[in-house]
């Protein structure tokens, strides 16, 4: 394992489960590491919690807080984040909900699931390329799930208005992300980090692996030592082929025009 010291790492929905042991991991290693949460009480109390429990330097640890649920707060969490450090090397898209059981719409309108998920993901991403790609080497790591395997995404209604199951809406969310690591605007992969022991494991099964094994799998992809390329889809430490449809450029630049729009970025 490569000392990480030189690195600064973007680690959205840092303040439990994968994304709170990613974050461990990562400063571990030395890594200065922005710690991103819903709320600014949330993401101070992950920093103190891994400053007393892991031994960890305050000074490695940077929080920041957003609602991916507001596209606006997003947008500001960018703008601090490109203001505060220029120089990004990597952004891990961890943050994620369950789809809930009734079909619910951010103040965005968009689908809570899709726009959690997915689409603030694609907007931060977007906005924090110019720090990603002020050196060589900046990367993306999307943590999806093998559960967008099953999914599809509805084009005509991808908000599912007219036809909603909450398994559906998460898989859909999860495709999106693995297709967009195809992107070709920074170098990006997607990991499915296992089924673990999170907030998330109802959707899976009814037991899983500790946070931190799934974590490895993550911090492994933001070692620079290990070479990665865009589009590339792990299973855990394998890198299997994703779905057909993330292989597919047509896809790629479909699902674009579609964020573009969902998000507010279109001409």
């Amino acid at each position: 394992m490569s000392d990480l010291s030189s690195r600064t790492v973007l680690v959205t929905g840092a303040t439990s489960g994968i994304g709170l042991e990613t974050t461990r991991l990562l400063a571990e290693r030395g890594a200065t590491v922005l710690l991103h949460g819903r709320t600014a009480e949330e993401t101070r109390a992950a920093v103190d919690r891994l400053v007393a429990t892991a031994g960890i330097g305050e000074a490695q640890l940077h929080p920041y807080a957003a609602d991916f649920a507001r596209l606006e707060e997003v947008e500001a969490l960018a703008e601090r984040v490109v203001r505060e450090h220029p120089h990004l090397d990597v952004l891990v898209n961890n943050a994620g909900m369950a789809a809930p059981e009734r079909h619910t719409v951010t103040p965005d309108g968009n689908e809570i699931a899709f726009q959690v998920n997915f689409l603030a993901h694609y907007l931060l991403t977007c906005l924090l390329e110019p720090a990603l790609t002020s050196d060589p080497g900046g990367r993306v790591v999307n943590v999806s799930s093998t559960l967008h395997r099953t999914a599809s995404i509805q084009w005509s209604d991808p908000n599912r208005a007219r036809r909603y199951s909450r398994l559906a809406a998460y898989a859909q969310s999860q495709l999106a992300l693995t297709v967009f690591a195809a992107d070709p605007r920074v170098a990006a992969v997607s990991v499915h980090p296992g089924i673990c022991d999170t907030a998330l494991l109802p959707l899976y099964a009814l037991e899983g692996a500790a946070p931190a094994e799934g974590a490895v799998h993550v911090v492994r992809l933001c070692d620079p030592a290990v070479e990665i390329v865009n589009g590339a889809y792990y299973d855990r430490a394998e890198r299997v082929d994703p779905a057909p449809a993330a292989l597919e450029e047509r896809t790629v630049k479909r699902l674009t025009k579609l964020a573009d729009l969902l998000v507010g970025r279109s001409a």
